[in-house]
């Protein structure tokens, strides 16, 4: 046989094994999730959520019982899967969280500036990711179904496509640098494409999450936030139309996904 030949057969053999060991990577990671999702520690940040959602808080001393989260007040169950869309008590498309500090802000007298300016992780940021847990459970397993009825909600959408493939910093990333394409990985994540429906559980059906990693719970704020540090973009202000916009443009395209949040995550 020619070198050429064996050199051709070496190269194929070489392939295969990568494909194969990149498999069994993959696989493993899967199974670790797997494990994990019994006993995730998303649940106690539920337990938490509910007990926020009907405690008399604030100086108004209210709960939230009565916030509307766009199936009426009070009305949780099936609310997320419909999140972003447009409030007319507001006049803005808003998305789980910026919705919460609205009701907060009215329904319990807190400061809705003050507690989008604290860090995540802390004071009211803390609790507002104990409700976003709370309130994407009651709706787990249920199909996204984002309306784009009202023109801010499909003007939303527009701007969300744009900033999604927006490139810019010294890296000169996008969020389409990461989801715009089929089969990409970083390491050993499978990158799942965004720019079209990505199936139940995946992208945006899987926020908030539990992070391993880190032992840290984040709702999408904290998400997408932390998708510009990685772009080495300035972060954007908590509720941000450009979070609330990237939101929809995602929700819109999970469209008919079933949720799994609160999700667990590496």
């Amino acid at each position: 046989m020619k070198l050429k030949s064996y050199v051709s057969l070496f190269l194929l053999a070489g392939l295969c094994a990568g494909a194969s060991a990149q498999k069994s990577a993959v696989q493993s990671i899967e199974e670790y999730r797997a494990m994990l999702q019994d006993g995730n520690p998303a649940d106690l940040f539920e337990a938490k959520g509910e007990d926020l959602w009907k405690q008399k808080r604030g100086p108004k001393k209210a709960t939230l019982e009565q916030c509307d989260l766009g199936k009426g007040p009070g009305v949780v169950k099936g609310a997320f899967t419909e999140l972003p869309r447009y409030f007319a008590d507001t006049n803005r498309v808003q998305d789980l969280e910026s919705r919460l500090l609205t009701c907060m802000e009215t329904l319990q007298g807190l400061n809705a500036a003050e507690i989008a300016n604290t860090p995540f992780g802390k004071g009211e940021q803390n609790n507002m990711t104990a409700l976003a847990t709370w309130i994407s459970a009651e709706s787990k397993g249920m199909k996204f179904n984002l309306s784009q009825a009202h023109a801010q909600e499909r003007t939303f959408y527009e701007v969300g496509k744009r900033l999604f493939f927006q490139r810019g910093g010294p890296h000169d990333f996008a969020c389409s640098s990461c989801h715009g394409q089929d089969e990409k990985r970083i390491r050993l994540q499978d990158l799942p494409n965004l720019t079209k429906n990505p199936g139940d559980g995946i992208g945006f059906a899987a926020w908030p999450a539990y992070r391993v990693s880190n032992g840290q719970m984040w709702g999408m704020q904290q998400r997408l936030n932390d998708c510009y540090r990685q772009q080495r973009f300035p972060y954007p202000g908590f509720g941000s139309d450009a979070t609330i916009a990237l939101g929809v443009y995602l929700g819109v395209n999970s469209q008919g996904s079933a949720s799994v949040a609160p999700a667990i995550k590496r």
